[in-house]
């Protein structure tokens, strides 16, 4: 059975179907980024936001031997063209079946011709008319040119890292080089597209420890202007040679997207979440943020500077921002102030003292009902 695509391209669901499959292990939430327009973008792609998001290999075979991938040193005789991906996504957003497109590939034999394709597949959505969310896969190895065109076209480049160190990805591969092929890479990328671009980390299939994964996405973030970095937990795959890998559990993924909304949305510093690690350089399965207000002791809302609010749970960054402000006006005598400006109770009460003591207040429940 085929599927005509927008352009009358006609593709075999089975060809989708495989493709389809094998993109759904990279991580992208659209509309969860930051919005990027660095200077000078020509017109055409925005980065709109995206509810049906069509994730697509462009071909099926791999030269790398990653030991946890299902296209590990696969030949899958399985690909489209740029017109044919182009045009079946142009069908299926014609249907109202799709609203956005993020486009990877397998790394063949030949990295350059692959990565024309992914530019071209772009071009061709855009010289179409499309001016929604486009998300472009860059391939280890990739030429710098390649990765300035794919920057020009797309809204979202990225590409993973997958492990903290060349040392760690030794351990699941013995082709890919760790700085040449990705490091090297992620620093074209940056000046291609600041804050433009993400990556993403597989927890549990390297024998790494959160305390190396934390200091390179600190690394991401401070040097490489990385604008979301994602986690995947590692399921072991039939078929790969890490089939009977125990499986990394779901919460640690859980508590790293906790974790980087401190670094990424809290703005705290490296320096200040180093306590969070416990002798074996792991997070303990529990809320970061109430590790760091267990540890710091008590906050006092009528001294406590901004960091030091941030640090309580139930109290965001426009939350602190109001209390700091109605502080100022003087507004601030009772735990009723503090519900006002939109602290949450029954997270931040514990946490809280009002002029060095605990605030005298009826029960919390009255708060949190």
């Amino acid at each position: 059975m085929d599927i005509s695509s927008g352009t009358g391209v006609a593709v075999s669901v089975e060809v989708i179907r495989a493709l389809v499959r094998g993109s759904v292990h990279d991580l992208c939430v659209p509309g969860h980024e930051p919005p990027v327009s660095p200077p000078g973008r020509p017109a055409g792609g925005t980065h709109a936001p995206c509810r049906r998001l069509f994730k697509l290999l462009l071909q099926g075979s791999c030269r790398f031997d990653c030991t946890y991938c299902t296209l590990r040193n696969s030949r899958w005789d399985l690909s489209l063209t740029p017109g044919e991906a182009a045009g079946l996504f142009l069908g299926m957003q014609a249907r109202g079946e799709a609203d956005g497109l993020f486009l990877s590939s397998g790394v063949g034999d030949d990295t350059e011709s692959v990565m024309h394709d992914l530019v071209e597949t772009g071009e061709i959505l855009r010289k179409q008319g499309y001016t929604g969310y486009l998300h472009l896969k860059i391939l280890p190895g990739a030429g710098r040119a390649d990765i300035t065109d794919a920057a020009r076209v797309a809204d979202r480049i990225s590409i993973n890292l997958e492990v903290p160190s060349a040392g760690r990805m030794s351990e699941v591969t013995q082709v890919k080089d760790y700085r040449s092929d990705l490091l090297t890479r992620l620093s074209w990328i940056r000046e291609a597209r600041p804050f433009g671009h993400t990556t993403q980390m597989v927890l549990g299939a390297s024998g790494e420890t959160d305390r190396e994964v934390f200091r390179r996405v600190a690394w991401l973030y401070g040097r490489m202007q990385v604008s979301r970095v994602y986690y995947a937990p590692f399921r072991p795959l039939p078929g790969t040679p890490m089939e009977d890998h125990p499986p990394a559990p779901f919460w640690r993924a859980w508590r790293w997207y906790q974790l980087d909304s401190l670094m990424r949305t809290y703005q705290f510093g490296p320096a200040g979440l180093e306590v969070l690690f416990d002798g074996d350089g792991m997070l303990r399965n529990q809320d970061p943020k109430e590790v760091l207000a267990e540890i710091h002791g008590p906050v006092d809302l009528l001294t406590a500077n901004r960091t030091d609010l941030l640090r309580v749970p139930g109290i965001g960054p426009q939350t602190a921002d109001r209390l700091i402000a109605e502080r100022a006006a003087g507004g601030i005598r009772d735990l009723s102030d503090c519900t006002a400006c939109g602290v949450n109770l029954k997270r931040a009460g514990p946490h809280l003292v009002l002029g060095g003591r605990a605030p005298a207040q009826r029960p919390l429940s009255d708060f949190t009902a």
